[in-house]
């Protein structure tokens, strides 16, 4: 009897199918090692678990009902300067790459001065001298400081690639939008940025992610951000582990729900991803 021959594509689907089951398989028993040792480790160190204390540092219960905890009230910290520094890091971005880009020599030079200054030193170091130097002088608080710190940073790197993702439109598309009429803001405004934008989400995504990640340092300026707070948990309950582990859930949690939400944006937008 003739075998029935099974279509390339579902051939295929069942390869795909089967590959991420196993894939899948890798990633839990590698997680369930890693979590072994770790439980391991603090046996011998002669630590006890206590995860029935960490829950009060994320939501406490009062007569009025559910109020945050140290721990969310450190998030909301952390978000608030994400978000500024975001934004702040942005125009600081776009200002430095249009400067880049400019025939002005003044212009193309503070911004290569900018880059090369921001980009070969370190960001705690950074933050340290506005904190410590600038902020007396000006009377800058703690918060101004880290924002600034953080977009200073993070602008340098936002500034080249946006310079990459406005260089990547065609010639063409430049010459058709000056041929019909628009001055120099319309053509970036309808014409440049929105094509740009296609090719930088990706990047721009990864340095977003960098921007929360690196916020967590600006709890050594005393703000009581995540990681400050987590800290100050530590330091009062000796919940090293338990404590740790759950400011590293909430930052793995936040940075992945970006990359998801990114993720969705560029199959509807159409970008494409490495």
């Amino acid at each position: 009897m003739e075998r029935r021959k099974v279509p390339f594509t579902l051939r295929l689907k069942g390869l795909l199918r089967s590959r991420t089951l196993l894939d899948i398989g890798k990633f839990l028993l590698v997680t369930l090692g890693f979590i072994f040792l770790i439980v391991q480790g603090t046996r011998a160190l002669g630590y006890h678990w206590q995860w029935y204390r960490v829950p009060r540092y994320l939501f406490v219960y009062t007569e009025e009902g559910f109020a945050t905890g140290p721990l969310m009230q450190g998030l909301f910290v952390t978000f608030r300067i994400t978000a500024v520094g975001l934004v702040l890091a942005f125009t600081i971005g776009l200002a430095t790459a249009l400067f880049r880009m400019s025939s002005s020599f003044t212009a193309h030079a503070l911004a290569r001065i900018y880059l090369e200054l921001i980009r070969n030193t370190p960001l705690l170091i950074q933050l340290f001298f506005i904190y410590f130097v600038l902020s007396p002088i000006f009377e800058i608080n703690a918060f101004t400081s880290a924002v600034l710190a953080l977009s200073i940073f993070e602008g340098a790197y936002i500034s080249e690639i946006l310079r990459s993702g406005i260089l990547s439109v065609p010639r063409g598309q430049w010459e058709a939008a000056h041929s019909s009429g628009l001055n120099t803001y319309e053509v970036y405004r309808f014409v440049i940025l929105p094509q740009a934008l296609r090719h930088i989400l990706p990047p721009l995504t990864s340095q977003a992610i960098s921007l929360i990640k690196d916020s967590a340092l600006v709890s050594t300026i005393a703000i009581y951000d995540l990681t400050m707070q987590g800290q100050a948990i530590v330091a009062e309950t000796f919940l090293a582990f338990e404590i740790w582990f759950t400011v590293a859930a909430i930052y793995l949690v936040i940075t992945l729900s970006l990359s998801t939400i990114v993720h969705v944006m560029e199959k509807r937008t159409g970008s494409s991803t490495a």
